[in-house]
């Protein structure tokens, strides 16, 4: 296909064909099919959709879209009959989506007894509208702004939409240093976790000396809960493409690199089409627009190691070399691929910057706070009703996204803490949920905002064990160049280990805290220099359960295995001998009505089976 450079005639026939879809006299279809989707059983449900259309003889159209951000309620299906709003259906399952076919698009009946809510305009008797859903009324999506309306394999979609407006503005309107202008206007900092104003970072690229110039998108995602990266590259690559480009065209780069974790297949998949789309329909390549900009994307795709999410240890990656991290200065800006300036980065930093050069700067501007402005995403993982993906206003106060948004924690249980930041960021206790979700706040509590990893955590957490599983984490991703995060992350980690096996000595306080001190203030990365945070946010707030393990050889949350024991109240047993049937130890006999159960606590290995089958709530851990 020849390359196109108008884009008024290409953003014609995308809009043409949008409305064709939005419009048609047909039943429309869309069902999330992003990793999330998939493995909740969405293709499953796909397959039982088109047999069923089959069936009635019905026409409808069939979009497969990302994901909405209502993981906890996937797989997902909207329909839109003709002058109807659309509406969203969730927890399908094949033989649902076949009765909603037949009820709504044969008979009329919408099942209000199965929907989520109505999506847009209109309201349906019994429906929800999208305002009146928790989980969405209290969001601002802008970096998820098409996620969940638009084929991500369709680039038609996307620029129906309004994308590459902001591309064909840039190329034709402005210069690069009124771009980077624009971008240092909006407030925009760096949502890979740094929090570095993005707009800045662009001029010190632009103003580097030494020639190529490299643009890079950082999509190596590797926080234990986190997928917002991936969400976003698999519901609407082309916002992060589209970023990529102007970024390129701003600090005077030809090429660009999306670096993406293998892990991601989808992910990859997806950007890969991107690009070619891109390339096809003259969005990257030779003269793009007709405007004597050339640039093209790479894309790499990395072995899934943590450390590599640090900016000199991707770059190193990417030449090919062992992903480790290099002392700074000089910053990549000035030496970075290839030794030339490098601008790198983050995927949501670079969809939001797709927004605002269409003309956005001023309203994205006006959200958030005087210090940290704009929208930032986050995973919603852990003890939530609401598990997925949200965007809400900067200075958004915790409580409204851990209650409000995410539906608070399950089976009446309190919430006991929240981790922020990934594996380097920081345990908020329940007492700070008036904090506001700002870069400034945060750090002030001890915490980071992070990449937008957030694990909500209840009473049955242990907080010493929550420490010691993220300090585990990093130990074994660190790359083990300087000796700070090498050796002293492994000491800290020895003392946990040791703690919560009931061998915890009082010195261990003063030790951890020294030890956190020297490693934050000496090792070579970011890595290293917050891995401790975790651990000094826990013995910040939640001091007394470290004292119960090591002054009291107690755990109690009922988590450290050396710590506790398993008990059977008989009062309370019914004798249904679920228990003895679970135990992988058979450490449960059967004794008869009158004392139904005996627990043998010798042979015990206190995998806490018994306690998840019991019905009763006999089992009790002391």
């Amino acid at each position: 296909m020849p390359a196109v450079t108008d884009f008024t005639t290409l953003q014609t026939e995308a809009k043409a064909e949008w409305q064709g879809l939005i419009q048609s006299r047909t039943p429309h279809i869309l069902i999330g099919t992003a990793t999330c989707g998939k493995v909740s059983g969405a293709m499953s449900v796909l397959d039982a959709i088109n047999t069923a259309l089959d069936k009635t003889n019905i026409k409808a159209t069939i979009t497969q879209v990302g994901c909405f951000g209502m993981c906890y309620a996937e797989p997902t299906m909207d329909i839109v009959l003709p002058g109807m709003p659309r509406i969203s259906y969730g927890f399908m399952t094949p033989e649902k989506a076949v009765s909603i076919i037949e009820d709504y698009i044969g008979n009329g009946n919408p099942r209000p007894d199965l929907a989520l809510c109505t999506v847009g305009e209109g309201r349906i008797d019994g429906v929800p509208t999208l305002d009146e859903m928790p989980m969405l009324r209290g969001q601002k999506r802008i970096a998820l702004r098409n996620c969940g309306h638009v084929n991500p394999l369709r680039i038609s979609h996307y620029i129906a939409r309004g994308g590459y407006t902001g591309l064909h503005r840039v190329l034709t309107a402005l210069s690069p240093q009124q771009v980077i202008d624009e971008m240092m206007a909006s407030g925009l900092r760096g949502r890979g976790g740094a929090g570095f104003p993005t707009g800045q970072k662009w001029q010190y690229c632009r103003d580097a000396a030494g020639s190529p110039k490299y643009v890079i998108c950082n999509a190596d995602e590797g926080d234990p809960g986190a997928f917002m990266d991936r969400s976003i590259l698999e519901g609407d690559p082309h916002s992060v493409i589209e970023g990529l480009i102007i970024a390129g065209y701003a600090v005077g780069a030809a090429e660009g690199y999306v670096y993406v974790r293998a892990e991601y297949p989808l992910a990859v998949t997806t950007v890969k089409h991107a690009v070619l789309q891109a390339r096809e329909n003259g969005l990257l390549g030779h003269d793009i627009m007709g405007s004597g900009f050339d640039f093209d994307i790479v894309i790499k795709e990395g072995a899934g190691a943590f450390v590599c999410g640090e900016e000199t240890a991707l770059i190193a990656s990417i030449e090919g070399r062992r992903g480790m991290p290099r002392p700074r200065p000089p910053f990549p800006a000035v030496s970075g691929l290839w030794g030339k300036p490098t601008n790198i980065n983050n995927v949501k930093t670079l969809a939001m910057a797709s927004y605002i050069l269409a003309g956005n700067t001023e309203e994205y501007a006006a959200i958030g706070t005087d210090r940290s402005r704009g929208t930032c995403v986050f995973a919603l993982a852990g003890n939530i009703n609401h598990m997925g993906l949200i965007e809400v206003p900067m200075g958004t106060p915790l409580k409204e996204v851990v209650f409000g948004i995410g539906g608070g924690v399950p089976k009446g249980r309190s919430l006991k803490a929240v981790q922020i930041g990934g594996p380097s960021g920081g345990c908020l206790p329940a007492g700070l949920s008036d904090i506001g979700l700002d870069y400034e706040s945060l750090v002030k509590s001890g915490a980071i905002m992070g990449s937008g990893g957030m694990i909500i955590m209840d009473q049955g957490n242990c907080m010493v064990d929550v420490a010691r599983y993220f300090l585990s984490f990093v130990q074994a991703e660190s790359c083990g160049k300087c000796v700070p995060c090498r050796s002293g992350t492994r000491q800290m980690l020895g003392i946990l280990n040791r703690i919560t096996a009931g061998e915890g000595r009082p010195e261990d306080f003063p030790t951890l805290e020294n030890l956190a001190v020297q490693i934050k203030a000496t090792s070579l990365c970011a890595l290293g220099g917050t891995s401790p945070n975790p651990v000094l946010t826990t013995l910040k707030y939640f001091r007394e359960e470290y004292e119960a393990h090591i002054l009291h050889k107690r755990c109690p949350a009922g988590v450290c295995k050396a710590l506790i024991t398993y008990a059977i109240v008989n009062d309370k047993c019914n004798g249904c001998r679920l228990c003895v049937k679970a135990c992988p130890a058979q450490a449960i006999t059967f004794a008869g009505k009158r004392v139904p159960v005996i627990l043998d606590e010798a042979q015990c290995n206190r995998c806490g089976i018994c306690r998840d089958v019991c019905k009763m709530e006999a089992v009790e851990v002391r």
